[in-house]
């Protein structure tokens, strides 16, 4: 919307002109201003309309349930405000649409696609909270509605991809360079649709899946986001750039430079959510903010062909998944436990409690695995020049 008013309309009636007003205008038409504009503008609705979201919620009475089993310092944040994911696919949306280029069909569908897939992967969690903290069912939607649901928008990604998009059914392997000039349909690399579309499952069932295990803490999850979603968006401008693809070898993609302004919108929205999200928390983002957010990465990743980047991208949100399988596993075949309690970072809470207090060990851990995430963003970066 603005790049139409200010670049398609003032910018290109008025740039014979000598005004140097003018001149400014056309700035913007480069992503890079758009992009960080859009993440400014993100953080700046979150945190204008940030307290008067989690005063509805209030209103709305749907607090935060908490496990008698878990920690017991957490029980004093029964009752916080949660579903406050609206705020984040809010914020996300009005600056996407503000900011991105929306003027046509083939710069502005991968922006459609990772738009529809947050709000659909959103819309299952803000069912899921809806039957917890509203009609009060403990459990929420069955697993096997919620997987189900999470099925159907994998399967709509990919369906989009397949009959509306020149996609390459080719996976980006890292530390390989891409092989662009060579038939696709011939590459090692080419894995064709049907089997892409397995592969789609499992990274959006699962990037969904793991920013919701590790939303479980004041601050983590919004904070691992920011990160993940900074390192996402510097290889979404990388990729869509034809210089630096080809100067890093890696599948030009220039269909996906206007998803760039997606990704800076989201990392905006993360910085403005976890001004209210901080420990300790004034609202939780609920399931509608982790799916949503997770299925938001997901699919960025499968656009972006960072699919298996996105395990060092997105480490922490890895490791809290793996935790949570390895102990099921370990409890069904043998009976024991790994970990003291499952997702990670509740096993170093409960580990780390005596050493700092119950009052400080949130903060703690919170931080550590912060800089865990910070670590994974900048190993990610630095393997663009190893191939």
């Amino acid at each position: 919307m603005i790049y139409y008013f200010f670049y398609e309309l003032l910018y290109n009636h008025f740039k014979e002109g000598e005004s140097y007003l003018v001149k400014a205008l056309n700035v913007f038409q480069y992503v890079t201003f758009r992009t960080a504009w859009a993440a400014i503008t993100a953080l700046l609705i979150s945190l204008v309309f940030g307290r008067n979201v989690i005063e509805w919620l209030v209103r709305l009475n749907v607090g935060q349930q908490i496990r008698e089993e878990g920690p017991q310092a957490h029980l004093a944040k029964r009752g916080t405000p949660t579903m406050g994911g609206v705020l984040i696919a809010g914020s996300v949306l009005i600056s996407t649409l503000l900011w991105a280029r929306l003027d046509s069909w083939a710069s502005s569908l991968y922006v459609w696609i990772v738009i529809a897939a947050m709000l659909l992967f959103g819309a299952i969690g803000f069912l899921d909270d809806y039957k917890k903290v509203v009609q009060k069912q403990s459990l929420g939607l069955t697993g096997r509605k919620k997987l189900a649901g999470q099925f159907a928008v994998a399967i709509a990604v990919w369906a989009v991809l397949y009959f509306s998009a020149k996609y390459s059914w080719n996976v980006n392997i890292p530390f390989f360079k891409a092989t662009a000039e060579a038939d696709p349909m011939t590459s090692i690399s080419y894995i064709g649709p049907y089997l892409y579309l397995v592969l789609i499952m499992i990274v959006l069932l699962g990037s969904s899946n793991a920013v919701n295990l590790t939303d479980g803490l004041d601050g983590l999850a919004i904070s691992v986001t920011f990160i993940a979603m900074s390192a996402l968006t510097a290889f979404t401008y990388l990729i869509s750039d034809a210089r630096w693809a080809r100067y890093l070898d890696l599948t030009w993609r220039p269909e996906a430079a206007e998803l760039t302004v997606f990704c800076g919108a989201m990392a905006g929205a993360s910085l403005g959510f976890l001004w209210y999200n901080a420990p300790p928390a004034q609202v939780f983002m609920g399931d509608v903010g982790s799916l949503s957010i997770g299925g938001a990465i997901g699919t960025i990743a499968v656009l972006t062909k960072q699919e298996f980047m996105l395990l060092m991208v997105g480490g922490v949100f890895v490791i809290e998944a793996l935790s949570v399988m390895l102990q099921v596993a370990s409890f069904k075949m043998t009976g024991r436990r790994i970990f003291k309690m499952a997702p990670l970072h509740h096993h170093f809470e409960l580990r780390w409690e005596n050493r700092f207090g119950p009052r400080t060990v949130e903060t703690k851990v919170v931080f550590r695995f912060l800089i865990l995430a910070i670590l994974f963003a900048l190993l990610s970066l630095s393997t663009l020049k190893l191939r």
